[in-house]
């Protein structure tokens, strides 16, 4: 990405946290029944999403980062609508998507968009490129001449970095990143305000890791949009995310923008994650302290009482099994559930 585009993002992002929320998750709740036995009675709940809020602003990106099965994906599928949430409310540009009838939803459909994890299982192996982003165009009635829509899929190839003789392909034909691409371009054809990026590069090597975030941030300038970016990769979420959010077993640990996070953080979890991540500067890397968690992460089945980390938690007291720690602000905009800070 060039300097002048870096540059013209970053003011971009500026003006636009001044601007207006398009999303807002309050109190957010998604439970699976799980069934067992020979009769399938109802055997538990697996608590995915446990009382999660969070907003994002118009422009902005919100990384959503924590261990594998922490309830991130299912955060993203219940703001898509593609899980009925339990309970909660989930607004878009001012509409409660949760209470939404499926007429309703059908108009909302078209400025929110995903972008999956794999490359390889989301797209048709039946369909040409050309054919997957032409249907949406189709089904929707965006562009319903068929020469139309064949130059605004070459249009859209364009923007996702990708010649247009890539139409007549079929996936299986491309690389992981090139399909990555075409998943982005289908997003894209939609014209959407809000896309949520589930893990969107987790499946491709690193350097090509970095021409999807750069894409994906050029066409966040060029385009307006609104990222809610979900990932484990602490580098990752550091160079797309404006904000970033913490998850642990289906609760939101901390919230701030990403140079707080990063620089200071303030719950126990986020210190641990961080410790993780290796430093460049072997001197640095050695120097520095490290967070060792013990145990295990708790079942959703059977989640700890109180706050849900305490058991592996270094500094975790007597009272911090007994009540559900609030997400309050410890310092201006920087909000975290830890009774110890």
């Amino acid at each position: 990405m060039s300097t002048a585009a870096s540059v013209a993002g970053d003011r971009a992002r500026d003006e636009t946290k001044k601007g207006d929320e398009i999303l807002v998750v309050r109190n957010l709740v998604k439970h699976f029944d799980v069934s067992g036995g020979f009769f399938g009675g109802r055997h538990g709940v697996v608590k995915a999403v446990d009382d999660v809020s969070f907003s994002i602003r118009r422009g902005e990106t919100l990384g959503l980062v924590g261990e594998s099965g922490c309830g991130k994906t299912t955060t993203g599928r219940c703001v898509l609508q593609l899980e009925k949430p339990t309970s909660g409310s989930i607004i878009f540009e001012g509409e409660d998507l949760a209470k939404a009838s499926s007429s309703e939803l059908r108009a909302v459909r078209r400025k929110m968009q995903v972008i999956f994890q794999d490359p390889y299982s989301s797209l048709n192996p039946r369909m040409t490129v050309g054919q997957i982003i032409a249907e949406p165009l189709a089904v929707h009635g965006i562009v319903p001449e068929r020469a139309a829509r064949e130059a605004r899929v070459k249009e859209l190839l364009g923007h996702a970095g990708l010649l247009a003789a890539m139409a007549r392909r079929y996936p299986h034909e491309l690389s992981g990143g090139q399909r990555q691409r075409v998943g982005i371009a289908r997003a894209l054809a939609m014209e959407p305000t809000l896309i949520v990026c589930d893990e969107p590069v987790s499946a491709l090597d690193v350097s090509i890791q970095a021409q999807i975030i750069n894409l994906l941030e050029q066409l966040q300038t060029g385009f307006g949009l609104t990222y809610l970016f979900v990932a484990h990769d602490l580098s990752v979420v550091r160079h797309i995310s404006d904000r970033v959010a913490v998850m642990y077993l289906g609760k939101i640990v901390e919230i701030t923008d990403r140079q707080s996070l990063y620089e200071n953080p303030q719950h126990p979890y986020t210190k641990a994650l961080l410790s993780a991540v290796p430093i460049p500067d072997p001197v640095v890397e050695l120097s520095r302290e490290r967070t060792i968690l013990g145990g295990e992460v708790p079942s959703p089945l059977n989640p700890p009482t109180g706050c849900v980390f305490h058991p592996r938690c270094p500094i975790a007291i007597e009272e911090c099994s007994q009540g559900v720690p609030d997400l309050r602000e410890i310092l201006p905009g920087h909000l975290a559930a830890c009774i110890r800070v």
